[in-house]
C-alpha cells in the first residue's frame, strides 16, 4: 500500500514535472508539503488526485499542477514578502512558504481562516500569516509584495491589488468571466506600465469582495 510520501512522489512527477514546471523550488515545495494535511476529510490517494477538491463553504483546493503553475508564473525567490488572497485551506500558502521569506494569505471566511491557521500550526509553518478579511482590499499592512496571486478570478484585477504590488513584481490571477477565464501574469515595470502573460485557460471560483 501507497503511503503518503509515495502518492506525493508521484503526483510531483506525472502532475508538475510531466507538464512542463521546472522551478526547482517549486518542485521541491511541492514534494514536501503533505497536501493531505489540508483535505484531512478525503482518503490520502484522493488529496493528490489531479483536479480540485471541495473545503467546505463553497470553496475547493486548486488542482496540484495549478498550484504549482501559479507559483512558478510569480517568480518567487528566497526572501520574498508574498501576499495571497483567498487562503483557503492554505495548501497554496504552505508551497509558497517553503519558498519566500514570508507569505501573507488573506482569506475571507472566518471558518476557513481558523482551520488553515491551525493546519499551519501544526506542521510547524512559522513564516504564513493568515489574516482574515476582503481580500480585494488586499493586506496594505504589510505591502509592498514582492508577488500576489489570486486564486479567484474576477473581470478584472482589483486597483487595490496592483497598488500593493512592489515595482518588478508579478502579480498572478485568473481573469474573465465564469465560464471563461485566462490565468495571466501581470509584471509591474519601473515605469509604472504593466506587462501581461497569458499562461492558458483555467476556471476558478469567484473573487468576492
Amino acid at each position: 500500500m501507497q503511503d503518503a510520501g509515495d502518492h506525493r512522489r508521484a503526483m510531483v512527477q506525472h502532475q508538475i514535472i510531466a507538464r512542463g514546471i521546472c522551478d526547482a523550488r517549486v518542485i521541491a515545495a511541492m514534494g514536501d508539503v503533505p497536501r493531505e494535511a489540508f483535505v484531512p476529510d478525503v482518503p490520502l490517494a484522493l488529496a493528490y488526485a489531479d483536479g480540485p477538491l471541495p473545503i467546505g463553504m463553497g470553496q475547493t483546493i486548486s488542482q496540484p499542477y495549478i498550484v504549482a503553475l501559479m507559483i512558478e508564473a510569480a517568480g518567487i525567490k528566497p526572501g520574498d514578502r508574498i501576499l495571497e488572497v483567498g487562503a483557503g485551506s492554505g495548501y497554496a500558502a504552505a508551497i509558497i512558504g517553503r519558498i519566500a521569506g514570508h507569505v501573507y494569505a488573506i482569506e475571507r471566511i472566518a471558518l476557513l481562516a481558523d482551520r488553515a491557521r491551525r493546519t499551519m500550526a501544526a506542521l510547524g509553518y512559522a513564516n504564513v500569516t493568515i489574516p482574515c478579511g476582503d481580500g480585494t482590499k488586499g493586506w496594505p499592512a504589510a505591502a509592498p509584495y514582492d508577488a500576489i496571486l489570486i486564486p479567484a478570478a474576477a473581470p478584472v484585477v482589483p486597483p487595490a491589488l496592483f497598488a500593493q504590488l512592489e515595482t518588478g513584481g508579478r502579480l498572478v490571477m485568473p481573469v474573465g468571466q465564469p465560464l471563461q477565464q485566462t490565468l495571466m501574469c501581470f509584471t509591474r515595470h519601473t515605469d509604472g506600465g504593466i506587462a501581461t502573460d497569458d499562461l492558458g485557460g483555467v476556471r476558478f471560483v469567484p473573487l468576492i469582495g
